[in-house]
């Protein structure tokens, strides 16, 4: 076996099961699960039309580098969204099957163990799971970098010595965050970009929350048009982005990567031989739900009506409860541990959370997500309405 499996840790939801296994919740209150980010909203019909309009292409085996129709409707959007110029959908974008299985398989692409030293792969922390396993896996060690609230989830970039730099080959960032909706300013976006041109490390940015954001106006910056608004090319950079919170489309697994052209020839070899090619019925829903912008507008519009409705009501119990910069989770300090607040919060009141350090990893002897839970705001308005009053009634011990 590869003996990198054995450094793996167990998925946050895996922990929980483990951390609710035995609890026989209230019979009377129905479970309301705000634990796992995966939306809710109803699939948009006209994509649900596109993709049985299209299942003739089934008896065809898909290209890994997709169609030319998907490619197309990317790189538009992309240039309509950031206000890009010049996006080659030839060279310069990769459909994928949904971001996470991206941002693993990018890792194995761009990792190189030869060089006489390990090589350290960056993170936010908290985090995505995924990085950490996709550096592990690909022989490297995971450095994780606090983002606190009291810093406003900013980086500290000094919490590596300037060797630790010159080991660091790759850097996961996630705007807007997962878990805490932070989104990175164009002045981050500068010191960071710095950093890569000083040591040589390939940016991956995690965009998949982009599309979540309360002001129609103030769209968040993705990471290639802070590249075009500072003047430099898109060299060592490549962001991923999904459909399945954009659109409400998780199980279509749809997404894509863009960038750097030499690295994406790179990625694109390594999933030709790993066989990550896009079934043609995904393909052609994902052209749909790209070309079309009112039903991400309506679904901002949803989201917007939660965290208007939830984050008074829990802020009354849980002081310092504010919404994201962007994304649909409320990041919220606990009462004591977070794992004692989850666990008995499911036992009297049926509601699941996520605990704040099962996103986290212990560095320097402290989890900065200890003693936060992630709350997401997936289900139906009402939904998330009791919930908050059941959490209030938690709190408030009636």
């Amino acid at each position: 076996m590869n003996p990198h499996l054995s450094r793996l840790q167990p998925y946050p939801f895996e922990k929980l099961r483990q951390l609710l296994a035995g609890i026989t919740p209230p019979a009377h209150l129905r479970e309301i699960r705000l634990s796992i980010g995966e939306p809710q909203h109803p699939t948009p019909a006209f994509i649900r039309d596109a993709l049985t309009a299209a299942l003739g292409g089934l008896a065809n085996y898909p290209t890994t580098l997709g169609s030319s129709d998907l490619r197309c409707s990317i790189a538009a959007w992309l240039e309509r969204r950031y206000g890009l110029a010049g996006i080659d959908p030839e060279s310069g974008v990769i459909p994928v099957n949904g971001s996470r299985e991206a941002l693993f398989a990018f890792a194995q692409t761009v990792v190189d163990p030869s060089r006489g030293y390990t090589p350290l792969v960056v993170s936010p922390n908290p985090f995505y799971q995924i990085y950490e396993g996709a550096a592990i896996l690909a022989g490297a060690e995971p450095r994780f970098l606090d983002t606190l609230p009291e810093d406003d989830f900013a980086f500290d970039f000094t919490a590596l010595s300037d060797a630790e730099w010159q080991r660091v080959q790759l850097f996961f960032v996630c705007s807007p965050g997962n878990p805490t909706g932070k989104v990175l300013t164009l002045d981050d976006w500068r010191r960071l970009f710095a950093l890569a041109d000083r040591h040589g490390f390939v940016i991956a940015a995690d965009e998949c929350y982009s599309e979540i954001y309360p002001d129609e106006a103030a769209p968040p910056l993705g990471c290639l048009q802070a590249a075009q608004l500072l003047g430099r090319s898109c060299e060592r950079l490549v962001m991923f982005s999904s459909l399945s919170k954009r659109s409400n489309v998780p199980g279509m697994r749809s997404g894509f990567v863009a960038g750097d052209p030499a690295i994406l020839r790179s990625f694109l070899l390594y999933r030709t031989y790993h066989g990550s090619a896009m079934n043609p019925a995904i393909q052609a829903a994902s052209v749909a739900a790209w070309n079309d912008e009112e039903h991400v507008r309506g679904n901002r519009r949803q989201y917007g009506a939660k965290f208007a409705a939830v984050t008074p009501l829990l802020a009354e119990v849980l002081p310092g409860t504010t919404p994201p910069d962007a994304a649909f989770y409320l990041w919220v300090r606990t009462h004591g541990s977070d794992t004692d607040f989850a666990r008995q919060l499911y036992a009297d009141y049926n509601v699941l959370l996520l605990p704040g350090s099962y996103l986290a990893r212990t560095v320097q002897g402290s989890n900065p997500g200890a003693g936060f839970v992630r709350i997401a705001l997936v289900a139906p308005l009402a939904d998330c309405i009791e919930a908050a009053e059941r959490i209030r009634s938690f709190i408030s011990g009636s």
